[in-house]
């Protein structure tokens, strides 16, 4: 017999003062079962980072076809494309010719630092590609927070993260490995 996904509810209330963001949002998250709750709530995570009305979950690790999150327009166009984890080289260039923009948001420390040496050259010769790293102490942290019933209170300025779960003030700083550059 399969092993079902379990659901999480997350009320997630965003003011994102570098975009000028302000926005509710309640969020189903469906945990794979073999998905832990480190890399779910760094899934949440990546939602506040780019919250958008349009941006939902993908079936992430139940299709090779889909991302962890992502935001089409109207027609049907990929506007962007959200990986978690270290997703293989050949996944992310399919990615970015798909995809008008694609972020690869990495987590575990030591070996996501070593899939960044294995992959940093290649990686580099996508223009629409960013890579974000979450350090050990962050993505633990987050996987602290993670409970079935959740209300986030997330604050985003100048490139750090606060999330407020009853009263407790967690700070999280993103590591900006890779960003496309500006023309």
């Amino acid at each position: 017999m399969a092993l079902k996904s379990t659901i999480f509810k997350v009320e997630l209330q965003i003011a994102d003062l570098d975009r000028n963001y302000y926005q509710n949002h309640t969020l189903t998250v469906a945990r794979h079962p073999s998905e832990t709750d480190e890399r779910m709530m760094v899934r949440v995570l990546a939602f506040a980072l780019h919250a958008d009305p349009a941006l939902v979950f993908g079936k992430g690790l139940s299709s090779e076809d889909e991302p962890d999150l992502w935001r089409k327009d109207l027609t049907g166009a990929i506007e962007l494309w959200i990986d978690v984890g270290l997703p293989d080289e050949k996944r992310v260039r399919r990615a970015c010719g798909r995809s008008q923009q694609v972020v690869v948001l990495t987590y575990g420390g030591r070996v996501a630092d070593m899939w960044w040496q294995q992959n940093q050259a290649a990686l580099q010769r996508q223009d629409k590609l960013t890579v974000i790293n979450l350090s050990t102490e962050d993505s633990r942290a987050l996987a602290a927070l993670a409970e079935r019933g959740m209300q986030l209170q997330c604050t985003l300025q100048e490139a750090e993260l606060w999330l407020i779960v009853d009263g407790e003030n967690t700070r999280i700083v993103p590591e900006i490995r890779m960003a496309p550059k500006t023309r």
